[in-house]
């Protein structure tokens, strides 16, 4: 992947090039970002610059067999680490990143680089419950590879796409590598949420941060799709917000799969705070504490996201709503409900929920309480 095949981010690219070119290139990199915005595809494409042999324009060649097996992802000295897991089967039970190297490679080729963890954990085949890590074993075989003079090139590249999914005993055999590193060797992390990573990681890196895409990207992308009527197009770009992979789903009229369960839970508890429901709030709260923390913590960000949009419906300024499909019709006509008088207490319950769940409080108990708690606060005019 080359520096133009990456959308957007143009005086990123400069920097990036300019650092190969003048020779300033650090040893333990973290690029930070969304998935949409392009962050592993912005990394990749720095690594094939890298290695390449003919770079030229503040660009990778494209032609030379460096750039070529790293367009494959097959670059003998690019070693790639990931997140996997597979049902029945723990991490730590001997699974490392090469062994699905074909799955990550058929779905990096199908959408340029630009996927997010859960659509690599789907392909996969995880199910709801299950995640990927980046396990003790991993971390070994990173250590061995590593060991080798490299093959083709003069450096050895490890790129560790999500390294927030490792655990605290593969940190520690990493952070050893990273306190004194090999000659020529060349860490690049990629990151969503670097707070995750270990700190004394964190402090022997540079970070690169990679921000959201400009809206005039985003419109460029849209105007190809064919889409040509202005108002649609300028429309489409704002609600994508700096994010390819929200604009491919607007551009589809497809809903991503976790975000549609995360919005029909949110409609199913409100309902039932409407009714009073409360023994229905409570098989609800079973419900999601069936889910995995991670999923548990995706779903009250979303939650404090459609809050939010309500609450602006519910002020008069809807043109600045993010929502779109059912959310949108949902929250217009849940927005009445949400007003000034409620919006922050409701909010402060779901920020002392989530603060509880990462304290490993008991998800039945904690959403129990959550849910009947809310229901107290939905005014419906009564």
């Amino acid at each position: 992947m080359r520096f133009c095949d990456v959308i957007g981010h143009g005086d990123l690219k400069k920097r990036l090039a300019a650092g190969v070119d003048g020779g300033r290139i650090s040893h333990a990199q973290l690029f930070v970002g969304s998935a949409g915005s392009g962050t592993l595809a912005l990394a990749l494409a720095y690594t094939q610059y890298l290695h390449c042999t003919n770079r030229h324009d503040g660009d990778s060649c494209g032609e030379c067999p460096s750039c070529r097996q790293i367009e494959k992802l097959a670059h003998p000295d690019l070693h790639l680490v990931y997140p996997v897991n597979k049902q029945g089967k723990k991490p730590t039970n001997g699974l490392v990143a090469s062994d699905f190297i074909d799955e990550f490679r058929s779905l990096f080729e199908r959408t340029d680089g630009y996927f997010s963890a859960q659509q690599w954990y789907d392909s996969l085949d995880l199910g709801k419950t299950l995640k990927g890590a980046i396990a003790v074993r991993e971390a070994e075989e990173m250590i061995r590879k590593l060991s080798f003079k490299s093959f083709a090139s003069k450096y050895k590249t490890m790129l560790i796409w999500l390294p927030e999914t490792m655990n605290e005993r593969a940190a520690n055999m990493i952070l050893k590598i990273l306190e004194e590193p090999w000659e020529d060797t060349v860490f690049i992390l990629v990151a969503e949420q670097p707070d995750k990573i270990l700190g004394t990681i964190l402090s022997r890196t540079q970070e690169v941060t990679v921000p959201r895409l400009d809206k005039v990207d985003l419109i460029s992308e849209i105007y190809k799709q064919g889409i040509t009527d202005d108002a649609e197009v300028r429309n489409m770009a704002r609600l994508a917000c700096g994010d390819l992979l929200q604009l491919r789903q607007i551009l589809s009229g497809e809903e991503d799969d976790i975000r549609n369960e995360n919005f029909n839970l949110f409609r199913t508890m409100m309902r039932h705070c409407y009714l009073n429901k409360h023994l229905e709030l409570l098989a609800w709260a079973d419900e999601v504490a069936a889910l995995s923390r991670e999923r548990q913590m995706g779903l009250c960000a979303d939650f404090a996201r459609l809050l939010r949009e309500a609450y602006i419906t519910h002020a008069g300024v809807a043109e600045v709503s993010y929502l779109w499909g059912e959310e949108a019709d949902f929250c217009k006509k849940f927005s009445p409900y949400i007003g000034s008088e409620n919006i922050e207490p409701i909010l402060e319950l779901l920020e002392q929920a989530v603060r509880r769940l990462r304290q490993n409080g008991d998800p039945r108990i904690v959403l129990s309480w959550f849910a009947l708690s809310t229901s107290k606060y939905i005014n419906f005019g009564k």
